[in-house]
């Protein structure tokens, strides 16, 4: 059974920055995309970066510039450093794993931008 579990959120400034980390465990297989997602208060949840097993990145355009993600496939483990925040990218943020055709959600940590 793979579990992926966050870690990183909290509360921060506009303009400063925070590094989520997520790892999925419980696979003796690497992850072919890895990512993350958020969900703004009463909005929908939406995509803000993933990454393939092969290094290949799709950010989302209001991120673009501001964030990175990367990952370290031997540990199933994927990163977001996340600078310049806005008090728009509050939201609470997961992060998936999927390897084909099965896709592992986290539980979600909050992250909060104050102006």
């Amino acid at each position: 059974q793979v579990q992926v579990v966050e870690s990183g959120g909290g509360l921060v400034q506009a303009g400063g920055s925070l590094r989520l980390s997520c790892a999925a465990s419980g696979s003796t297989f690497v992850m072919n995309v890895m990512g993350w997602y958020r969900q703004p208060p009463g909005k929908q949840r939406e995509l803000v970066a993933v990454i393939s097993s092969g290094g290949v990145t799709n950010y989302a355009d209001s991120v673009k510039g501001r964030f990175t993600i990367s990952r370290d496939n031997g540990k199933n483990t994927v990163y977001l450093q996340m600078n310049s925040l806005k008090p728009d990218d509050t939201a609470v943020y997961y992060c998936k794993a999927a390897r084909i055709p099965y896709d592992y959600w986290g539980q979600g940590t909050q992250v909060t931008v104050s102006s």
